[in-house]
């Protein structure tokens, strides 16, 4: 396993931060093609094996928080 992923532990840490249907608030994203910006708030879906969060955004995107890059909060 590449250093660039987060570790097994990790990544249990996030689901447990994150489970389905957290509300959140986008801090920060690492994507200068993306339309969201911070403020913009979703519901959690779901948490893949390598940390991305994935979220249904209130403005429709489905663009997933990846781990190490973007940053999110609980709201």
């Amino acid at each position: 396993m590449s250093n660039d992923f987060p570790s097994k532990e990790t990544v249990q840490r996030v689901r447990e931060q994150y489970p389905t249907g957290t509300r959140v608030e986008l801090i920060c994203m690492n994507d200068p093609f993306t339309f969201l910006k911070p403020g913009d708030r979703g519901t959690v879906r779901h948490v893949d094996d390598i940390g991305t969060i994935f979220v249904r955004w209130d403005n429709g995107s489905g663009l997933g928080v990846a781990y190490g890059e973007d940053a999110v909060r609980r709201i």
